[in-house]
């Protein structure tokens, strides 16, 4: 009998379909913000969306750090912590990708903890992972009405949607995880119109992590009704909405059916179901080998499936049937989708030869995503099997 925990996340509330800039100043007045700090990327700083937002903010701003790149490195968390301290920031709005969401969230545990270096990060790493669990840190102790963060997401990795963040220790090129549950968003707006400057490369591909997010739950062995019922029409949306994304861009509908894939996507995090090999060895990936983190799950997604096809066959077929073909194997169904978004399906095609499998596979080994696959791997040589599949 399945047992296990359902949380509910710190986000107040999702304002989808409604324009960015307007929908900010709205809750940033509800929530008695003075001194609201954005966070970017240096190509988000400079579109017409942030301009919108800075504009619609009005008294309200108080500056921006356009300085977040990828991979959420920490040299970027503490920038970005120091730039909202000179502000003295009340309220945080990232605006992009998952790679600037993650750092703004760590960018809140910088700023409650006073972390000042890159080094004083260390102490508030989440704990060590067991059976696919990484606690949060217990010296992460948010002080009485800390700082929190809205987001603006721009691509679809969903990262706005867990109260964990991905990020980059340059030091010895792995990725690791920092955890609370406020810094997930008080508030994430779903804008269509905020993706419109996204290029279709970074689009799609993102969507394709969103996908893996949706197939790799689908196929836990802790999966249970809530999973099956947000992955399942996460699935049918994305699988439909993608091709039509690509044919038609100007289509805001579509985006919008594309947004509220990616967030059935990763709804069942909060249930304790976690993801499994494609995840984990896309961060090492990301953080050993500089592969963007929509392109890991392109070119790992359909060789971690078929990798662990003996131990959750059935499991697969659901992913089958979201896809309204369950006399296909879900492998093809995956790498047909990447193929017919002409996006990378190989490691070769995205710059990692067999001279770096080794050093991913042991980096890969420290991956809670990795402890949790659904075969379990149990060393490094394991991890080099899925590698070869996907080379």
């Amino acid at each position: 009998m399945l047992s296990g925990i359902h949380g509910h996340q710190d986000i107040e509330r999702v304002v989808y379909g409604k324009p960015a800039g307007p929908a900010l100043r709205a809750e940033a007045e509800r929530l008695g913000a003075r001194r609201v700090f954005v966070t970017t990327s240096k190509s988000v700083a400079q579109s017409a969306l942030l301009a919108d937002i800075v504009r619609d903010l009005g008294d309200r701003y108080a500056g921006v750090y356009a300085g977040v790149t990828a991979h959420s490195p920490r040299s970027c968390v503490i920038e970005g912590a120091a730039r909202a301290r000179e502000a003295d920031a009340d309220l945080i709005v990232a605006v992009g990708g998952g790679s600037v969401i993650d750092a703004t969230k760590v960018m809140l545990i910088a700023l409650w903890q006073d972390a000042r270096t890159i080094e004083a990060l260390d102490a508030y790493r989440a704990g060590r992972p067991k059976e696919g669990a990484a606690p949060p840190a217990e010296a992460i102790r948010p002080p009485a009405g800390a700082v929190r963060m809205l987001a603006v997401p721009t691509t679809l990795s969903a990262a706005e949607f867990n109260a964990y963040a991905g990020i980059t220790d340059q030091r010895h090129g792995i990725k690791e995880s920092f955890g609370h549950r406020l810094i997930v968003p008080q508030v994430i707006v779903l804008d269509p119109a905020a993706t419109l400057a996204t290029p279709m490369d970074l689009m799609l591909s993102t969507g394709l992590k969103a996908v893996d997010h949706a197939v790799e739950r689908l196929c836990s062995q802790q999966a249970h009704p809530f999973v099956l019922g947000t992955a399942t029409e996460a699935l049918r949306l994305l699988a439909r909405a993608l091709p039509a994304h690509k044919q038609d861009p100007e289509d805001r509908a579509t985006r919008l059916d594309l947004q509220f894939g990616m967030w059935l996507s990763i709804g069942a995090g909060t249930s304790g179901v976690g993801v499994g090999a494609s995840h984990g060895i896309g961060h090492v990936l990301g953080a050993a080998c500089h592969v963007p983190h929509g392109h890991t799950s392109c070119v790992m997604l359909p060789s971690v499936l078929r990798w662990n096809l003996p131990a959750n066959a059935e499991r697969q077929k659901r992913v089958s049937e979201a896809f309204g073909k369950p006399e296909v194997p879900a492998a093809d169904l995956v790498a047909g989708l990447v193929r017919t978004l002409g996006l990378p399906q190989s490691l070769s095609e995205v710059g990692v030869g067999r001279d770096r499998f080794r050093e991913v596979a042991e980096k890969s080994m420290h991956d809670r995503a990795v402890l949790n696959n659904p075969r379990p791997i149990q060393g490094p040589d394991q991890v080099m099997e899925i590698l070869e599949l996907a080379a």
